[in-house]
């Protein structure tokens, strides 16, 4: 609708609290790429800074009767990339640190057949996940995962709205997670035993 376009960024909120969806489409547009390059700038990982921005936005439309504004609706948007930013610098730190504590103990053993036959596994454990999963949600998950594409890009490669590929790949991860819980804990008890 054009006269979307004239309204305030504190207007198009308004009605977004009311669940009109092409206010919040608006500012979508509006906010979009700059918010992008803002995560880009400082994440330098396009994948990230796409998905870093995909959540504001679905966490801004899912809590849009909660959120509170005390500032402009735009430092409200750069302060939340922001943070997200950080937080998700923040999990890299530990996942490196971890993986670096995993790689040391790994390097005290001499990558004996346990060990070689627990990292095959754990590779084969996932295959297996992945095929079990709805068709469209592994497809959606191997082209994201496996092959490097942007939300939209594989929008555009099955024809699907981006929040369905969001959607899908959020699915993925919550069931390999759950799923392969239990491999991770064999794994650090295989590579931590004294």
């Amino acid at each position: 609708m054009r006269y979307l376009v004239e309204l305030s960024d504190q207007n198009l909120f308004d009605l977004c609290r009311n669940g009109d969806s092409k206010a919040f489409e608006e500012l979508y547009n509006r906010y979009w790429s700059k918010l992008y390059s803002s995560a880009f700038k400082r994440i330098k990982v396009r994948e990230v800074a796409e998905e870093i921005v995909q959540e504001l936005f679905t966490s801004l439309w899912t809590n849009r009767e909660k959120i509170a504004i005390h500032t402009s609706f735009q430092n409200y948007l750069y302060s939340s990339v922001t943070y997200l930013v950080f937080a998700y610098v923040h999990k890299e730190c530990k996942r490196r640190s971890y993986e670096e504590f995993t790689l040391s103990k790994i390097n005290i053993f001499d990558n004996s057949t346990e060990e070689t036959i627990a990292f095959n596994d754990l590779g084969k454990k996932l295959e297996n996940e992945l095929k079990q999963l709805p068709d469209r949600c592994r497809s959606v998950f191997e082209l994201s995962r496996k092959q490097y594409k942007s939300n939209k890009e594989i929008a555009s490669v099955m024809g699907i709205s981006e929040k369905t590929v969001e959607n899908q790949i959020t699915k993925a991860l919550r069931i390999l997670r759950v799923n392969l819980k239990y491999l991770s804990l064999l794994l650090f008890f295989v590579f931590t035993r004294a």
